[in-house]
């Protein structure tokens, strides 16, 4: 599939295409935003991340973070950086807590020590209104896609702008269908999610994620269980969304060669902290024995294969 210029470029906020709905919503589906509402809020929960970030570019700044489930740390003391503009690469085998990660940005878990910033402000002391505005800035793609399975793909798309926005039906249905010219499914919108192949969902999910503009996008695993066409589509969609749309966007992933090949700055995860950070080249050069295991995905090394558990004999003859 090939990615259309700047002709087409359906993800472009449109003039006065949001008007956020506030405490009360207005009755009838084509109840016209009141004037004030038709542009971004500028206040510090609601406000843009770019109008709000630091004079260094950093959106999201994470200090000290840790994390534990029951006796088990799955953070311990993780520094990072998201820069404004980039695409960020998180990576790691499998538990390291890439996606409890993507969590703890978003206000889904509580850390058990240090702070998660976005947007210069610490997310776990906003309050709950706070919260859900900042969300609302904020788009992700699940890992398993999580498209509402009873709603058709024109349904899974208008919702979000529903529930979050008092636009008219004639605008909702403009953008849900140029939000899937983005990602090639505008012929799809009748469909119901089981009758999409998994590529397909993915792409209605990406297209989900950008349905109210945000300015950070979340990625959890896009590339896992894809085939390689639906993998390369996934790529140049995440690589041209974040650029003709001046967002930021942030891939967890255990793909390498996926993630290296579309981001700007990468950090590998394990062990609870940060064992490297860099561009793809620098990290591909790390001398690290398990950063290499990692990256050169090498069966023997420092990276465990087992999760931690009593000895194999002391369960046997319990």
């Amino acid at each position: 599939m090939g990615l259309r210029g700047p002709r087409a470029n359906p993800l472009r906020p449109t003039p006065g295409r949001v008007a956020r709905a506030g405490g009360d919503r207005t009755s009838g589906t084509d109840a016209h935003p009141r004037t004030d509402e038709t542009t971004r809020a500028s206040s510090p929960a609601t406000g843009s991340v770019a109008d709000t970030a630091d004079a260094s570019g950093v959106l999201i700044r994470i200090r000290g973070l840790g994390f534990r489930r029951s006796d088990r740390s799955i953070l311990d003391g993780v520094d990072l950086d998201i820069q404004r503009g980039r695409v960020t690469g998180i990576m790691g085998p499998s538990g390291v807590g890439k996606t409890t990660l993507l969590d703890l940005i978003g206000g889904q878990l509580r850390p058990d020590a240090g702070t998660v910033e976005v947007e210069g402000r610490d997310v776990h002391r906003m309050s709950r209104r706070e919260l859900f505005r900042l969300r609302t800035r904020m788009g992700k793609l699940f890992q398993s896609g999580a498209l509402l399975t009873d709603l058709s793909v024109y349904e899974n798309l208008a919702y979000p702008l529903r529930e979050h926005t008092l636009l008219p039906e004639s605008m909702i249905r403009k953008l849900v269908l140029m939000k899937l010219e983005a990602v090639g499914l505008r012929g799809a919108r009748d469909l119901m999610p089981a009758q999409l192949s998994g590529g397909m969902a993915r792409r209605v999910a990406l297209a989900r994620a950008v349905m109210l503009d945000p300015t950070v996008v979340l990625y959890d695993e896009p590339f896992a269980g894809q085939d390689p066409v639906s993998v390369g589509v996934l790529m140049s969609l995440i690589r041209h969304l974040n650029d003709a749309c001046d967002l930021t966007s942030v891939i967890v992933s255990h793909d390498v060669v996926e993630t290296a090949s579309i981001a700007d700055y990468i950090y590998v995860l394990g062990n609870g902290r940060v064992m490297a950070g860099g561009a793809p080249a620098e990290v591909r050069a790390e001398r690290s024995d398990w950063v290499r295991q990692f990256m050169q995905a090498l069966p023997d090394g420092p990276v465990h294969f087992h999760y931690p558990a009593p000895r194999l004999e002391q369960d046997l003859l319990g």
